[in-house]
C-alpha cells in the first residue's frame, strides 16, 4: 500500500474530476506503463480502480480522471463530494492489463466518455516514442468530453464524435474498416460501444489478437446458465473441499472458510485473484482471460467464474 497526498483537484469536464496524487513523503512513485490503473482506498472499506492519465515518464505524480457514476455505490460520489486537496489516502502500486503492443505499426484508439482516461496515458507514451496513433473519441455531449485541451494540439489525429451534434452514435464499423490490419485497436468505454467495436472488428476480420479492451463494469459478462448451481471446489496443496452454493462466488466461499486470496475489483475485471486451475472445466465469466486462455482452462478468476463440472480443483 502506498501513502499519497491529493496535491490538486481539477474540473476536466461535466461530471469528470481530475486528481493529482503525489507521494506523502517527498520522492518518486513506482513506475508505471501506459494504460495502467491503481486501486484507490476510500473510507468505509471502499476500493475502486481508476486509470492513470499522465505520461509514464512522470514518476513524481499520478493523475486520475474520475467520472461521477449516475448510480454510484459510493466510490465516485465520495471522490466528487468529499475529497479535498491536502487529503492523505492510500493506493495500490500501478498495474496494467491494457497496454500498448510493441509490434503494432499504428495504435488506433477508440474511447467513449470516461473511457478516455487510460487512452490519455497511451497517447502520451506514443508521443514520447514517436509512434503513430489516432483516436476516435465518442461522447454524448461536448460538455462531457474530458481532456479536450490536451487533445487540441493533435487535431489531425483526433476525431471527436458528439452524439448530440451529429444525430446519434459514431459509425464504428466504417471507422474500423479504415484501420490497417497491422494496426492494433484499443477500446475503452461503455458496454454498447465496446460491443460495437468487437462486432465491427470481427466483421472486418481484423486479427483478434490486435483488438484490446479495458472495461469499467461487468455488464454483459458471458455465462452458462448450467453453471449457476452449486459445485465443489478442492484445494490441491493446502487441502480442503468446500461447496460453492448458487449465488456465492468461489472467492466468497473461500473467504467464508478463512482462506483469503488477493483480490481487488470482485467483478472479473482486474485479474488480481487469478488462480491456477488443475482439474474440472470452468465457466469463465471474467473479462480478462483471452479466448486462448479460456480454451486452455489452466486458470480461473474466482471472483466471478463458476464450474461446468461437479468439482473444480485449484492449485492452492
Amino acid at each position: 500500500m502506498l501513502n499519497v497526498v491529493v496535491s490538486r483537484l481539477t474540473h476536466e469536464a461535466e461530471g469528470v474530476l481530475g486528481i493529482e496524487l503525489r507521494a506523502a513523503a517527498d520522492g518518486t512513485l513506482p513506475a508505471f506503463t501506459a494504460g495502467s490503473h491503481i486501486d484507490l482506498h476510500l473510507p468505509g472499506g471502499l476500493c475502486r480502480q481508476y486509470s492513470l492519465t499522465n505520461a509514464p515518464s512522470e514518476q513524481e505524480r499520478y493523475c486520475l480522471g474520475v467520472g461521477l457514476a449516475p448510480e454510484s455505490r459510493g466510490g465516485s460520489r465520495h471522490v466528487h463530494q468529499q475529497l479535498r486537496a491536502g487529503d492523505q489516502i492510500q493506493i495500490s502500486a500501478p498495474r496494467s492489463l491494457f497496454s500498448l503492443n510493441a509490434e503494432a505499426d499504428e495504435h488506433v484508439f477508440i474511447a467513449g466518455g470516461i473511457g478516455i482516461t487510460p487512452i490519455m496515458s497511451m497517447i502520451e507514451a506514443c508521443r514520447s516514442k514517436g509512434e503513430r496513433w489516432r483516436l476516435l473519441y465518442c461522447v454524448r455531449t461536448r460538455a462531457r468530453a474530458a481532456y479536450l485541451w490536451r487533445l487540441a494540439e493533435h487535431h489531425a489525429q483526433v476525431q471527436l464524435h458528439v452524439d448530440e451534434e451529429q444525430g446519434g452514435p459514431a459509425d464504428v464499423s466504417g471507422f474500423i474498416r479504415s484501420v490497417s490490419r497491422t494496426a492494433h485497436i484499443y477500446c475503452c468505454g461503455p458496454a454498447p460501444l465496446m460491443n460495437a467495436v468487437e462486432a465491427a472488428a470481427s466483421a472486418a476480420e481484423h486479427p483478434s489478437k490486435a483488438v484490446h479492451f479495458e472495461r469499467f463494469s461487468a455488464e454483459g459478462a458471458r455465462a452458462n446458465a448450467n453453471a449457476d448451481g452449486a459445485f465443489r471446489v478442492t484445494l490441491k496443496r493446502t487441502g480442503g473441499t468446500f461447496m460453492v452454493p448458487g449465488g456465492r462466488s468461489i472467492l466468497q466461499t473461500l473467504e467464508d472458510n478463512g482462506i483469503a486470496l488477493p483480490c481487488s475489483c470482485r467483478e472479473g475485471l482486474c485479474r488480481t485473484c487469478e488462480t491456477p486451475l488443475i482439474g474440472g472445466r470452468a465457466d469463465h465469466r471474467d473479462f480478462v482471460l483471452s479466448d486462448e486462455e479460456r480454451a486452455g482452462n489452466s486458470s480461473i478468476i474466482p471472483c466471478v467464474s463458476r464450474a461446468l463440472d461437479d468439482e473444480l480443483v485449484l492449485d492452492i
